[in-house]
């Protein structure tokens, strides 16, 4: 911004200050069945219906052009953070930019770190891991690259629908990776030979063992959630191990934890074999993982999204459960059971 006056429009014409009038014009005369009438142009205070039409087509252009403009500029930040891992509080940074597109590439670091609520060395970090030299390179490049052919899409996606468009699209590579069942029928068999089967999930993925742990549980006798770190997580790998665990499961989620690489190369050297439902097939936990299945997570909100990881999960237990011989039995059992108990409210 630095002192320059902000010229953009704001989406409406300034209305004229006066209609034109003329002091001379009055009604027509007419005298008997002949009308006659005065030299002097007929004029009224009120604009014709041809001024009222051109005023609202003026209008609506305008409006439809900032809107157009807001909405070009908000898919063009979208493409241009895609691709980028970033934390938290930097996806803070570029959702600001997004509801703020038009204004984005005017905005210093600080007016930026104000609006975002974060601080002004945030944005510079936020800059650099975008792939710029810092904030300046950035906000120079959203100014001088114009967008390529940019059209607004049919029907404009604010942030929360273009996150769950992420996770759709997530989900359709999802569903084209396992047009190939063989991994997860292999890792299937494994999990459901493993008495007792561990089951690994630190932070962001302890939900997913959880889940999975929850519902294996009624189709294997003996599984361990492990959804703890620390000192007792070898441990409890050690206990697995001694009473004849051959399998582990593991679901590791960005930000990895360190505890989780560790923990994943101890199993291995306990003897165990390491299965991995992972974000990438590049992930950090991929050199420590005997079969790592991957599955993509949502980056475009604040928190990463894990539609795609959960569904792999429920497919890894039905797998599983195809490869338990007494699995029908058991949720027949269980279900019964809780019957009796009137555990559900139907």
């Amino acid at each position: 911004m630095g002192g320059t006056p902000d010229t953009r429009p704001e989406g409406r014409e300034p209305e004229p200050s006066a209609r034109p009038s003329t002091d001379t014009a009055g009604p027509t005369a007419m005298t008997g069945p002949t009308a006659t009438t005065t030299d002097e142009p007929t004029t009224t205070d009120e604009p014709t219906t041809t001024d009222r039409a051109a005023t609202t087509d003026q209008t609506a252009t305008t409006g439809q052009t900032a809107t157009t403009g807001q909405t070009v500029g908000a898919a063009r930040l979208q493409r241009l953070f895609e691709g980028h891992r970033l934390t938290p509080t930097q996806r803070r940074i570029a959702h600001c930019m997004v509801r703020r597109a038009a204004d984005a590439p005017f905005l210093s670091s600080v007016e930026l770190a104000e609006l975002a609520g974060v601080s002004q060395p945030s944005v510079t970090r936020f800059a650099v891991a975008l792939g710029f030299d810092g904030y300046p390179a950035l906000r120079r490049h959203l100014r001088e690259v114009p967008p390529a052919a940019d059209q607004a899409p049919e029907g404009s996606y604010n942030a929360y629908q273009q996150a769950v468009r992420a996770e759709i699209d997530n989900l359709r590579h999802l569903a084209a990776l396992l047009a190939d069942p063989a991994p997860v029928v292999r890792a299937g068999r494994m999990l459901a030979a493993s008495r007792p089967l561990p089951v690994l999930g630190l932070r962001a993925a302890a939900a997913q063992a959880g889940g999975f742990a929850y519902f294996a549980r009624k189709v294997h006798p003996d599984v361990r959630l492990l959804d703890e770190g620390g000192s007792m997580l070898a441990d409890r790998l050690d206990a697995a191990a001694r009473a004849g665990a051959t399998a582990l499961l593991c679901f590791a989620l960005p930000r990895h934890p360190r505890e989780v690489v560790d923990a994943l190369s101890y199993a291995r050297e306990a003897g165990l074999t390491v299965v991995t439902v992972a974000d990438s097939a590049f992930a950090p936990v991929a050199r420590h993982s005997d079969l790592l299945l991957p599955a993509a997570v949502g980056t475009g909100l604040a928190f990463d999204t894990a539609c795609a990881p959960m569904l792999l999960g429920r497919v890894l237990l039905e797998a599983m459960c195809d490869a338990v011989p007494d699995a029908q039995a058991r949720m027949e059992e269980f279900d019964a059971r809780a019957a009796e108990r009137g555990l559900f409210v139907e």
